[in-house]
């Protein structure tokens, strides 16, 4: 059994849904297990079209950042009217954007702990990073000014080689997602996929981690460019990082074992073109009728899209892919997968139950 030392995962990731009220002051207050006192926040409002907002503590409440199908620079906001704080158990929003509080209009936040925003200088590879990190829950986020040539070497404070990452430049000009997950080869970490993309998983060299650092060429990295970096090591019970192969048939459900009830799973198709689809428990409690929303893509949540109106069921161990559609089950097709954990299969001797 999957037994796992992180007993209430709400400690350390969060979904809230919301409404929007357009008020000056609106505090989100998250209802998990644990107080969550979150340093990145994901907000989607979930019926339009507005982009994705992304805010983080390493690089403060005025700073913003899009996943969806862009290569923009962090954008800035004045955090009276749209973020204004990272609180003891949520956050506050303003009121003039659409993105983060239209009156009576649905939301979700997806929201990771990290360390409260507190950083340090890590000089593990040849530049120096800010970094901040999360050693029970595998996570860190890292900000640094890229090589003024060649390829970036930068240390990510987690102590092993990372299952997944993603390098963003911030600063002008702007660049993509550029992701590694250790699944989408073997062994060969030159491979990488855009989080902002649709395109199907490349080869590149200087693409590669260690158990302190990253590397990246300057295809990614360009020169003397502001950088953000997000890494993740897979918890046991908490969080995991893998890959299953399409049925490309209904009748032939893919169940995929994750070791807990997931709370948030990403999945996307890496041998082919296909989009990051994002599911999660707050927004669809119960199986049977699940709505996803695109990583990469501004478009409201829907269910539409796919070849079967159920795609996936949450399950107490994993999840099962149902649908046959190319962008989850196409047949013989390789996707890659995030996933954490509402709860764990056992903790403290009990076994978790299905919904």
């Amino acid at each position: 059994m999957a037994y796992s030392t992180i007993k209430d995962p709400s400690a350390h990731f969060q979904t809230k849904i919301y409404t929007g009220n357009n008020a000056d002051t609106h505090a989100i207050t998250n209802d998990g297990n644990s107080d969550l006192q979150p340093d990145l926040v994901w907000i989607k409002r979930r019926d339009y079209d507005n982009q994705h907002v992304l805010h983080d503590t390493s690089r403060g409440v005025t700073k913003f950042l899009s996943t969806d199908n862009t290569t923009n620079a962090e954008g800035t906001i004045s955090p009276t009217t749209k973020f204004q704080s990272f609180d003891t158990d949520g956050f506050t929003t303003g009121s003039t954007s659409g993105a983060y509080n239209a009156s009576g209009e649905p939301f979700v936040a997806w929201q990771w702990k990290v360390n409260g925003g507190t950083t340090s200088s890590n000089t593990d590879g040849t530049l120096s990073s800010t970094v901040q990190v999360n050693s029970d829950a595998g996570f860190s986020i890292q900000t640094l000014t890229s090589a003024s040539s060649g390829t970036s070497n930068w240390g990510h404070g987690l102590g092993q080689k990372p299952d997944f990452w993603t390098v963003k430049i911030t600063g002008s000009g702007g660049g993509g997602w550029w992701s590694h997950h250790k699944s989408l080869t073997s062994g060969t970490s030159s491979q990488y996929i855009g989080l902002h993309s649709t395109a199907a998983a490349t080869n590149l060299s200087a693409f590669d981690a260690n158990s302190s650092t990253i590397t990246a060429s300057a295809d990614f990295v360009a020169n003397n460019k502001a950088m953000y970096c997000w890494a993740f090591v897979e918890k046991q019970g908490y969080s995991k990082f893998g890959k299953y192969t399409g049925t490309g048939n209904r009748s032939s459900a893919r169940f995929v074992y994750t070791g807990f009830k997931p709370a948030l799973v990403i999945v996307r198709c890496s041998s082919t073109t296909g989009h990051w689809l994002m599911f999660d428990s707050a927004r669809n409690p119960y199986n049977g009728d699940f709505d996803y929303l695109r990583a990469n893509n501004v478009g409201a949540e829907e269910n539409s899209g796919l070849s079967f109106v159920d795609p996936i069921d949450f399950l107490s161990n994993g999840f099962s892919v149902l649908n046959y559609d190319a962008w989850m089950n196409g047949g013989g097709n390789t996707y890659i997968y995030m996933a954490f954990a509402e709860s764990p299969f056992v903790a403290g001797g009990i076994p978790t139950t299905a919904r």
